[in-house]
């Protein structure tokens, strides 16, 4: 089974890049994307084979969540039990039956960590979340998390301390979220791996650069580890400031 993720910084403009075509050629079984920026009435997108669900943020053009899939899921669950995080269109759960696949898209910081306390609060909630699923069975957690876990998970971690996606309080929250019993698939197969980002600012040619940063991730709750066969950044997919993110499990 081919899992990918993407934040594909606007559907319809990655749509415009090409993203249909890569989507049917891509293999996947399931296809999350991240900051949709779409609403109901303009995100009709249609990939042979795929069926789709979102979740839309109330403020139109802003965030939200989306996911493709192949095989129908038990159940859909939209948003998180508190009902503060679930006007941004961030979380959508499948259950399947030897699963849970979330996908989400965690709130910015911002500059100055003006955001700090909604993300913070974000966080808690999600975690709370996954851990009444992983009571049940296994969890696939994939999505733009914001936040580079360690050093080797951004170009300029020096420069960028105590930034948004790099502040102490983000790398503390995440490591809270593992200790529910995930493990980073990525870092888990390729502990070592320098140079590996998923996300490039537009500015000052980062991307041809490489100046970038490891925000998106595939998290998979440990009873589901023999089933992990790789892992990896699909980095020379384009069409957002992102790039497509994989997992294959033997499912």
């Amino acid at each position: 089974m081919k899992l990918i993720s993407w934040n594909v910084n606007g559907l319809r403009a990655c749509v415009s890049k090409g993203f249909v075509e890569w989507a049917g050629k891509s293999g996947a079984d399931i296809i999350a994307v991240q900051e949709v920026k779409g609403s109901a009435d303009n995100i009709d997108i249609q990939i042979d084979g795929y069926r789709s669900i979102y979740s839309f943020a109330e403020r139109r053009g802003y965030s939200g969540t989306g996911i493709f899939y192949k095989e129908e899921p038990l159940r859909t669950i939209i948003g998180l039990e508190d009902d503060e995080f679930n006007h941004e269109g961030r979380v959508i759960t499948l259950e399947y039956p030897d699963f849970y696949f979330i996908t989400a898209y965690v709130p910015n910081a911002q500059e100055e960590l003006k955001r700090i306390d909604f993300r913070l609060g974000f966080d808690a909630a999600f975690r709370k979340h996954i851990a009444a699923l992983m009571k049940t069975k296994g969890v696939i957690v994939t999505g733009d998390l914001n936040v580079a876990r360690k050093p080797i998970d951004l170009r300029n971690p020096d420069a960028n301390e105590g930034h948004a996606g790099y502040s102490a309080q983000e790398r503390e929250s995440f490591e809270k979220l593992l200790s529910l019993g995930l493990v980073d698939t990525f870092r888990h197969l390729y502990p070592d791996k320098t140079d590996a980002y998923s996300w490039w600012s537009y500015r000052f040619r980062a991307r041809e650069k490489n100046i970038g940063w490891r925000i998106d991730y595939f998290l998979i709750s440990e009873n589901m580890l023999p089933f992990l066969e790789d892992a990896g950044i699909m980095g020379d997919v384009t069409g957002s400031d992102h790039a497509p993110i994989f997992i294959d499990i033997a499912k």
